[in-house]
């Protein structure tokens, strides 16, 4: 089964879009003996309505060694069933993104991952031919910034659009590894959705960084795009419960 069949599979079992970002933050923990625990909890509570759930691997890092050992861990304990994106954000010349594909596909089995493809084409081939994997290339991101590159043009073209022509690229050679594109809601203006509308998307934005989910409504619901929520389940209305919370996103998202 390819990726995007795994995903969408999923998508049609929960009746939910809903990626769940796992960003375990020191700084709002017991200390890092707890959090493999909470966020155990937090998987078990939330997976009937996730569609995809992504650890961001820079939260896990930043605990050195037992970062690792836990995000490891994290990752055997979520669902079969569930796909897991790991947020990496990669960029490395080719022979260095040959390791860090072995390092997520083979040895951590995640899903899928996320990458910059700024350094071009040959810089993603190491991940491309994995059978069920895929990877999502950054176009554009959910911050300010965004605007300095991303939203620049080269010529008459924008840099968002010929991301784009990097994933038409690897699907026209008929590649292994799924292509899909991270498109941040705060930054997804009209012009960006028109240009990516028939693009599986993985859409971080929502949320706690205030993206407009309504621009989601452009997007053909006939491909398996995933909108993350991070901050708003793990951190936001502790007075509700994990599952609680999940549960009022999936169902706002679910009315796109």
């Amino acid at each position: 089964m390819r990726y995007f069949e795994k995903l969408q599979s999923r998508i049609s079992e929960t009746k939910s879009r809903l990626c769940i970002g796992l960003d375990p933050r020191l700084e709002l923990s017991n200390g890092a003996d707890s959090i493999l625990d909470q966020f155990k909890q937090i998987v078990d509570e939330t997976s009937e309505y996730a569609a995809a759930f992504k650890p961001n691997i820079a939260y896990f890092e930043a605990m050195g060694v037992k970062g690792f050992e836990i995000l490891e861990q994290l990752i055997k304990h979520i669902p079969a069933e569930v796909p897991v994106i790991l947020d990496a954000k990669r960029s490395d010349i080719g022979e260095t993104q040959k390791y860090y594909a072995k390092s997520y596909f083979e040895n951590w089995d995640v899903d899928a991952v996320t990458l910059n493809p700024f350094l071009g084409y040959d810089t993603l081939e190491p991940f491309l031919n994995y059978p069920g994997k895929g990877i999502y290339l950054l176009a554009v991101t959910s911050n300010a910034g965004s605007a300095d590159f991303q939203h620049q043009k080269v010529g008459d073209k924008y840099i968002y659009k010929m991301v784009q022509e990097l994933a038409e690229k690897a699907i026209s050679q008929k590649k292994e590894t799924d292509v899909g594109l991270v498109v941040g809601l705060t930054n997804a203006k009209k012009e960006v959705m028109e240009a990516v509308i028939d693009t599986p998307l993985l859409v971080p934005g929502l949320g706690a960084q205030g993206g407009d989910v309504d621009l989601m409504k452009m997007q053909s619901n006939t491909v398996p795009t995933v909108i993350n929520v991070s901050r708003g389940i793990l951190y936001m209305n502790p007075e509700m419960t994990y599952a609680e919370k999940a549960k009022q996103w999936a169902e706002k998202i679910a009315t796109i």
